[in-house]
């Protein structure tokens, strides 16, 4: 595990929480990051833990639903919520999302406030953001309004629908995107109810087409010195990930939901058994197996050392294995339940076959030696949560690294800098606004 630790108990004042200059391939882009929930603050992350200036901007009036969703003795509670100390530097949500972040609070309702925005965006010349549809109109601070203050100003707005379109002033968050784009109707197992995810899966995965938008818009400045408005719709990109059986729809009019159709854990593209998620020695463990050729049929056979009912002429073939899948699984599924997933793994690995145990995340962040030997998880210390544990950007680049030099900022923590180094107001003044709650 790779370790970097910053700061202790009163880290929020110390010189290894001050602002220094950024290192990686994206060192010296700045952004004026307005983002919150995870389809744009995820996004915002990559870049900052690869060298650029991420300023996230709060209000300390309204704080983001993140901050309100602290840790607390090992649980993930609403703010507040049974917790003797609330402390909006406790939020876990915010504390992963904003790592290697610098952090500011403005009140954009005061003239005051707006003003110091203005010059943030005209100083760091990339402007991202997930609202809710019409804030940023609100606000005034729409792709024309912007490039009146910077000519080259990239413009990144993160949403559920995209802003143009019948349904682009609709509010949405990720299980609603997953429904809307088809994914959930796909989910489950054949005659059941769709299930989809509890878990906001898009706000994830739209997030890293939101930084590649970012990324692109970033190299057509640095060729023609020209400024982009990104208008990434979370919904199609979910729609991106139907695959074969949006086709399937189109062309064989097909309908998504049938007898044999979602198929759960079985694969229909090409059609191989066995295929799917087996029982395994323990309470609720389980382990994952697909078997493509007649070879690694027999190499599977081998490995559960050669059981009679393997010589079955109905499992003979590919064919008739996937004919007489629910017989097949039962065999492997009574096989697989006596033994460790973790060793079922390695065996069936070493003769082979693809298998691989279903681990949860104690699995993951202790047992499982590939992530350990690949470094995914890094520390990185906290002024009042402690050191906690993060996942990393999960390739290796030769030639850079992510430049994880700070935990998340807590509320208002760079203030001093933002506004008075980058921007140049005095130390009188800071204190004005502040008093005024302004910033």
């Amino acid at each position: 595990m790779t370790q970097t630790t910053y700061g202790g108990p009163s880290a929020g004042g110390s010189d290894q929480r001050r602002p220094r200059p950024r290192t990686g391939p994206l060192a010296g882009i700045k952004v004026a990051d307005f983002c919150w929930m995870g389809v744009g603050a995820v996004a915002t992350r990559l870049l900052a833990d690869f060298g650029a200036e991420v300023i996230k901007i709060e209000n300390r009036k309204r704080l983001d639903t993140p901050r309100r969703l602290p840790i607390y003795k090992g649980e993930v509670r609403s703010y507040g919520d049974e917790d003797p100390n609330p402390d909006p530097d406790k939020g876990g949500l915010f504390n992963n999302y904003s790592r290697n972040k610098l952090g500011i609070t403005v009140d954009m309702a005061d003239p005051r406030g707006r003003e110091l925005v203005l010059d943030l965006i005209a100083h760091c010349g990339v402007v991202t953001e997930n609202f809710a549809p019409g804030v940023m109109e609100r606000w005034n601070l729409t792709y024309p309004q912007l490039c009146e203050i910077r000519e080259d100003v990239i413009f990144a707005r993160m949403s559920g629908y995209g802003h143009s379109g019948p349904h682009a002033h609709y509010r949405s968050y990720g299980p609603v995107v997953q429904a809307v784009s088809g994914l959930s109707f796909n989910s489950g197992l054949p005659g059941r109810e769709p299930s989809g995810w509890g878990l906001s899966y898009m706000d994830n995965q739209a997030a890293y087409y939101n930084s590649a938008g970012l990324l692109l818009a970033i190299f057509h400045r640095m060729l023609t010195g020209q400024g982009t408005e990104i208008d990434v719709s979370a919904v199609e990109a979910g729609v991106g990930l139907l695959g074969a059986d949006l086709l399937d729809t189109l062309v064989n009019d097909r309908p998504s939901r049938r007898a044999d159709f979602p198929r759960g854990n079985r694969l229909e593209h090409p059609e191989c058994a066995p295929h799917g998620v087996y029982p395994a020695r323990g309470d609720d463990q389980w382990v994952a197996i697909a078997v493509f050729t007649d070879e690694e049929w027999k190499s599977l056979c081998a490995a559960m050392e050669n059981p009679a009912w393997a010589d079955d002429t109905r499992f003979a073939s590919a064919a008739g294995r996937v004919a007489h899948h629910d017989e097949l699984d039962a065999h492997v599924s009574a096989w697989t339940a006596e033994r460790d997933k973790h060793q079922t793994m390695h065996e069936l690995q070493s003769a082979g076959v693809i298998a691989a145990a279903v681990q949860n995340s104690r699995d993951l962040s202790e047992i499982d030696a590939q992530i350990a030997a690949r470094g995914t998880f890094f520390e990185l210390d906290h002024p009042v949560i402690g050191p906690a544990l993060f996942e990393g950007f999960p390739a290796r680049l030769s030639t850079s690294s992510p430049d994880n030099w700070r935990s998340a900022p807590l509320l208002g923590e760079d203030n001093a800098y933002v506004f008075g180094e980058l921007l140049g107001r005095d130390a009188d003044t800071l204190a004005e606004l502040a008093a005024e709650g302004v910033i």
